[in-house]
């Protein structure tokens, strides 16, 4: 692992785990135990970075270290030929070739990257907690309904809930059809979440989806499917506490400004944004005897 060890205690620490590329957020305040983690994966769209991330749902007052990762295939782990190899995969198939291959391999990193995190700062050996935006939300789902590390909460921000939505999204951007090949469809089935809405649920994770309604390619009712195919029959108020779907009337698609590399101004939208992420992972995470305020002597 390489870290970037001349930031002070205070200030974001940069390196590289188990070969993925971080930002990390040390926790609102120090205290004698371990803090909480919470992992972040950024999306295809703004925020395209782990440090655009970081600006774009900071959770300052969380006291729990937030480590946000890049994703496979972009910033730093750019393939060979860059951007227009990126461009080509997309081109030629954007589902088979460049989107599902990141969103599996993001989601297999995940434990690999905790345990290497556990060695390097003062975090406590407790479940994670996982975020992520569009595709990184999807990836976190992943994650977490194959039980790949133990979870304590998972919050989504527009994420990809079919990706047949996605290719239809891209189609009316490009004029193109896409060609739905059976390799095409088998990873639509694959990273469908509601496919692995039973697996989510068994878990009993706590799940906070976050949706824009000015999304166009991850409308409200998208969220609000995942949200009903994870809620179990009949009246069950502890259910009800563990999963929760909410909309931010002027979030968009991208959560974050262009080109989505940097961080950017908390918009309104933003701010409602990052608070009910904070709200959900100090409720669900870091409220606990462990983690708690200090208070005056």
């Amino acid at each position: 692992m390489v870290v970037d060890t001349t930031a002070s205690t205070a200030a974001p620490v940069t390196g590289t785990v188990a070969g993925v590329p971080f930002l990390a957020l040390p926790p609102a305040f120090t205290t004698a135990a371990p803090a909480p983690l919470v992992l972040g994966l950024h999306a295809f769209e703004p925020p395209r970075s782990q440090a655009a991330l970081a600006g774009a749902v900071p959770m300052a007052p969380l006291p729990a270290w937030r480590v946000h990762l890049g994703l496979p295939l972009f910033g730093t782990r750019l393939p060979d030929g860059g951007v227009a190899e990126i461009n080509r995969r997309g081109a030629h198939d954007y589902l088979v070739d460049l989107y599902g291959p990141v969103v599996e391999q993001a989601a297999a990193e995940l434990p690999r990257v905790a345990d290497e995190l556990r060695s390097a700062f003062p975090v406590a050996d407790t479940p994670v907690g996982l975020l992520g935006v569009g595709a990184g939300a999807t990836a976190a789902l992943l994650a977490l309904a194959e039980r790949r590390l133990p979870v304590g909460a998972a919050a989504v921000i527009n994420p990809i809930v079919d990706p047949a939505h996605l290719i239809t999204a891209r189609e009316r951007r490009t004029g193109r059809p896409y060609q739905w090949s059976d390799q095409a469809r088998w990873a639509r089935a694959r990273l469908d979440l509601t496919e692995h809405a039973e697996a989510l649920t068994g878990t009993g994770t706590p799940v906070l989806i976050v949706n824009g309604g000015r999304d166009e390619v991850c409308p409200p009712e998208h969220g609000r499917a995942l949200h009903d195919a994870l809620t179990p029959p009949g009246p069950d108020p502890a259910a009800e506490h563990a999963l929760r779907h909410i909309v931010v009337p002027d979030l968009a698609h991208a959560i974050g400004p262009e080109p989505g590399l940097e961080p950017g101004p908390l918009t309104p939208a933003g701010v409602l944004t990052d608070r009910a992420l904070t709200e959900w992972f100090h409720l669900h995470l870091t409220a606990s005897q462990q983690v708690q305020a200090p208070t005056d002597s």
